[in-house]
């Protein structure tokens, strides 16, 4: 629950900079209705942005709270929004190209999840390896994609393209962005998140099994098959959140797209209270930790800092995360 308090608190922090930075670089001729305007316009696109990331989030954290990792997060979200545009430029449609990619996900999932369990080989090696894999062939399909590339070969996609678009990402024909359908769509899934990890048996043999594996199988718990499950997660939401990238951005580069999202989403795991131990999480928290990157990457865009602080930062907080938990268990075995 500190936690949970402590990242509410930055993020009111964070909100609050972003404001008032708007506020002092607004034209001194600028009326304050356009200056709003200006700073609701803003807050959407963090909003937008926070989903995607949120999305990551979520399947990055439930390995976690089972007491995995995995690093490979990133790449698949750049392999996949890859794949999404070959997929349409070779014929398939939009509609049917978009279960496909999250499909294809769910198997990297499982590829990880059987590596991990039936050869016992650790999950840091396990998905280190895929992280340089799935980048590697995202460069074998392609260099670059393009939405337009597919519509001028396939122009009867342009208008599905358009709603899915729209529908996931909330940016119209001209690409306006005129709702944060990213966020909306996370809320969504940190709600069924939620609901497995605190409403039913699978969150319960998942804490069970980040906490004490030994002992979750004492318990009869099939451990392997509850870990390929929640590895499967993962790689699904990554996948989802490469045709998000997809629709989001002008063109996708299979050398660059989704780089160092795992780190993010490690972050905003342990922001919102996940231990990097395992057996800790909750889905408010993830969704809280999620936010916190997005509004500090546009408060130091806009004050005009080096984004080489971000890193950092990651760095840092990962750090202090860590020995906070450490602490925490530590005190917890002396008050028992």
């Amino acid at each position: 629950m500190m936690r949970i308090l402590g990242v509410v608190a930055l993020l009111v922090g964070l909100y609050g900079g972003l404001v008032g930075t708007y506020v002092e670089t607004a034209p001194g001729h600028e009326p304050a209705s356009k200056t709003q305007e200006r700073i609701q316009g803003n807050l959407v696109d963090v909003a937008n942005i926070q989903g995607r990331y949120g999305v990551v989030t979520l399947g990055a954290a439930l390995v976690i709270i089972s007491g995995g990792i995995d690093l490979s997060v990133g790449a698949v979200v750049g392999f996949s929004a890859v794949l999404f545009g070959v997929l349409m430029k070779e014929g398939v449609h939009p509609y049917l190209a978009f279960p496909l990619v999250v499909l294809a996900g769910a198997a990297v999932g499982l590829g990880n999840g059987l590596l991990i369990t039936r050869l016992k080989l650790q999950p840091f090696l396990v998905t280190l390896c895929g992280m340089f894999i799935y980048r590697g062939l995202a460069r074998l399909m392609a260099g670059v994609v393009r939405r337009t590339d597919v519509i001028e070969t396939h122009s009867s996609f342009a208008d599905p393209l358009q709603t899915l678009r729209y529908l996931l990402v909330g940016k119209d024909s001209a690409g306006v962005l005129e709702f944060p359908a990213q966020f909306v769509l996370l809320l969504v899934l940190a709600t069924v998140v939620g609901f497995f990890l605190h409403r039913t048996a699978y969150g319960r043999y998942w804490y069970a099994i980040g906490h004490n594996e030994l002992a979750a199988k004492y318990a009869g718990v099939n451990v392997d098959r509850q870990r390929v499950g929640v590895y499967v997660i993962c790689s699904s939401c990554a996948a989802l959140a490469g045709v998000l990238l997809f629709f989001d951005m002008p063109q996708i580069q299979s050398d660059g797209s989704g780089q160092y999202l795992e780190l993010y989403a490690i972050l905003g795991a342990v922001l919102g209270g996940c231990s990097l131990r395992g057996g800790e999480g909750t889905a408010v928290g993830m969704v809280l930790g999620a936010m916190v990157l997005p509004v500090l990457e546009n408060l130091v865009s806009l004050r005009g800092l080096k984004s080489d602080v971000i890193p950092a930062v990651i760095g840092l907080t990962l750090l202090a995360g860590t020995i906070v938990d450490e602490f925490i268990r530590r005190r917890s075995r002396l008050v028992r």
